[in-house]
């Protein structure tokens, strides 16, 4: 019990672990990591086998949008303290310690995890460790898998019981990476090595000395922990917008009725407001994916609730669809439909699973012209959905617009001129899918407005 506690207090660190760092995989996860440990101080070479994707950010160019990251990616590179490459030998040679930060996408037969970029890294990785070395897991992966990999890891390392792997689960939140690494509301380390902990508690350094939580679980919960706050999240949202779907029918409004739970301190207010849903990489791929492992486990029916929480947040899109529908008649054929946002969140270019994109091209199937405008996500959205037409600024996506549909709650849409778009619309219909507009204020200037969840 006196271990445990002094566990969770934020001891001071041992400093006696190495300072240099590999991350492996540079994707979202990957490049904000090896990012934000080089700006702690740390040395650090990030890896991934796209070369593209290394050029890129030798260059200081994150290929993907993130505030705040490009410039710390800049400064540590000119600072000497951040590299990338594509080799194994080189990442081998130079760390003590390896962060393994692959993506785990959702397997496109199943809802399970597809793990063959861990498998893969595990592997390339493995043989070419020829003195003792730590491996700390951030992926999110499916309970089982890090004691299956740490056994495959020393299998294939000359160095055999001197490698050893612990999971570290990551909470990034797209738009908040730099915050969330340099200031998490807890660091996890699921491990029953001395020489992991260690290790992970020299990396954690300033985090631990800001008094952050530091927890040390065995494997298997360090692999929950991760997959069970995103079913948690997804549960919430789900939630609410459950209640907006009972709000509709009864005339009330989900709206107060969020504020109203919001007091009560066992609920709180985040990640209660309702709309559209969820989308990402993250949590719709996670929830299917814990499912998936649980009906492995033997215990599906423990999480068969996650089915009725994924049907909720399907269900979000085709109302917001239907809602667009009423207000021009009854059918999209040959009319003009004006899109604001294509991320699946703001302060993100994300578009994995992005409601707002599906709700787009689903009303462009339907026969309608669809305008698209993102303040980020525009590059990305043309490669997947060619068939929707994209606009530069918000006001050139409404033009002509017979109804404006708001799906992604971008602070430029928010602080939206309901006169200033009234002029180049064909019509002031407006369905706010985020919930995120003053209704007083929008029908005051002579808009009709419709939101999911409210009268």
């Amino acid at each position: 019990m006196v271990a445990d506690k002094q566990r969770l207090s934020g001891a001071e660190p041992t400093r006696t672990a190495p300072r240099r760092i590999s991350v492996i995989g540079t994707g979202y996860l990957g490049a904000t990591h090896a990012a934000c440990m080089a700006e702690l101080g740390f040395d650090v070479l990030g890896l991934d086998v796209d070369q593209a994707k290394i050029d890129a950010l030798s260059s200081g160019r994150l290929p993907f949008y993130e505030p705040g990251l490009e410039e710390i990616l800049s400064r540590n590179l000119a600072d000497g303290r951040l590299r990338f490459t594509t080799s194994y030998d080189e990442v081998a040679e130079f760390a003590d310690v390896h962060f393994v930060c692959v993506g785990t996408p959702q397997r496109a037969d199943s809802n399970a995890a597809d793990l063959t970029y861990l498998d893969a890294a595990i592997d390339a990785l493995g043989p070419r460790l020829t003195r003792p070395a730590v491996v700390i897991g951030k992926s999110t992966v499916p309970v089982g898998t890090a004691a299956c990999a740490a056994a495959r890891l020393q299998t294939l390392a000359p160095a055999g019981r001197d490698v050893e792997l612990g999971w570290s689960p990551e909470f990034l939140r797209e738009g908040f990476g730099v915050e969330d690494t340099l200031r998490p509301d807890r660091i996890v380390i699921g491990t029953d090595s001395p020489r992991v902990e260690e290790a992970m508690r020299e990396v954690s350094a300033a985090q631990i000395e800001q008094k952050i939580p530091f927890l040390v679980t065995d494997l298997q919960t360090a692999e929950l922990v991760k997959v069970a706050a995103n079913a948690f999240l997804a549960t919430k949202i789900s939630f609410i917008n459950a209640m907006a779907e009972v709000s509709e029918a009864a005339g009330a409004d989900v709206m107060q009725l969020a504020k109203a739970l919001s007091y009560d301190d066992r609920i709180g207010g985040k990640f209660l407001g309702p709309g559209l849903g969820f989308g990402g990489g993250c949590l719709p791929k996670d929830i299917r994916a814990f499912m998936a492992r649980a009906d492995e486990l033997g215990v599906e029916p423990a999480l068969s609730f996650l089915r009725e929480v994924d049907a909720i947040n399907q269900r979000r899109r085709a109302r917001t669809i239907d809602i667009a529908r009423t207000l021009i008649g009854g059918g999209f054929a040959g009319r003009t439909v004006g899109v604001l946002g294509a991320s699946f969140k703001p302060n993100s270019d994300d578009i994995r699973d992005s409601p707002a994109l599906d709700v787009a091209s689903t009303i462009a199937s339907l026969g309608a012209t669809v305008t698209v405008y993102d303040p980020e996500a525009l590059d990305n959205a043309r490669r997947v959905h060619p068939e929707l037409k994209y606009a530069h600024t918000m006001v050139e996506a409404v033009r002509d617009a017979e109804v404006v549909l708001l799906l992604t709650d971008w602070a430029e849409f928010r602080d939206a001129d309901p006169d200033e778009l009234a002029k180049v619309v064909a019509e002031r219909r407006i369905v706010d899918g985020r919930n995120a507009l003053d209704p007083a204020h929008w029908r005051a200037r002579g808009w009709i407005y419709r939101a999911l969840g409210r009268p």
